[in-house]
């Protein structure tokens, strides 16, 4: 077996694709340098370097820096025929309600689930955890100006999927709005101080509710009476 500190660059980075091409996350530069038995800056610059060579000479698939890691993504140039491919087989691919409540968590992060619905306007507590189960949104911590309640956040894996180093590099959401109307509704609806007072709102319909149904409660006598019938 070769000694893997005295691989010549070339040998590197084949041995570097190698272990991308078996990763399912993006892998830190740190991480493929112990595998490969070198110096994590022999293995960043090797990296760099493929990355690059990938780019110049127009491959289908691209090396980029992701989520604290390197990985190995198709070209975005094939993206159409990629994804109908993709999504042929996934069963697992995202609905709409689901896209829509993981761009409230990206954007408005940590957010509990009352926020959620907040800016939805509707539940959104099935489509959570139909989201924490495919690892793309995770509990971050607790609220405890709202009962503790659970606050939620994206995750690594979130980072990954989308493309990107961080969260800093999500574009601005009124970048898809239509008109000026759109994103001051936008602007609005992602600011602490609306969310805030959506809530109470929310709150105050919810005990305007239970107080109907006090009273409707209090009316009927014997409501099982009313069920067997």
């Amino acid at each position: 077996m070769p000694d893997l500190n005295r691989l010549d660059s070339s040998s590197l980075k084949g041995l570097l694709e190698a272990l991308l091409l078996v990763s399912d996350d993006s892998v830190p530069a740190t991480d493929l340098a112990r595998a490969a038995g070198v110096e994590p800056g022999e293995a960043a610059q090797a990296l760099a370097e493929l990355s690059a060579e990938y780019a110049d000479a127009n491959r289908g698939f691209q090396l980029r820096e992701v989520a604290g890691g390197w990985r190995l993504f198709t070209h975005p140039a094939y993206h159409d025929q990629v994804a109908d491919y993709v999504l042929s087989w996934d069963t697992r691919r995202l609905s709409q309600a689901a896209l829509e409540t993981l761009a409230v968590v990206a954007y408005h992060q940590p957010v509990t689930r009352e926020g959620v619905r907040a800016i939805r306007g509707v539940n959104s507590d099935g489509v959570i955890a139909s989201l924490r189960e495919k690892g793309l949104v995770r509990e971050v911590g607790r609220d405890r100006d709202h009962g503790g309640a659970q606050l939620w956040g994206t995750t690594r894996l979130f980072l990954e999927h989308f493309g990107l180093k961080s969260l800093r590099e999500l574009p601005p959401l009124e970048d898809f709005a239509p008109d000026e109307e759109s994103r001051r509704f936008i602007r609005e609806r992602l600011s602490g101080r609306s969310i805030a007072s959506t809530l109470e709102e929310t709150a105050e319909d919810m005990d305007d509710e239970r107080e109907l149904l006090d009273d409707y409660e209090s009316d009927e006598t014997e409501p099982s009476d009313a069920s067997d019938e």
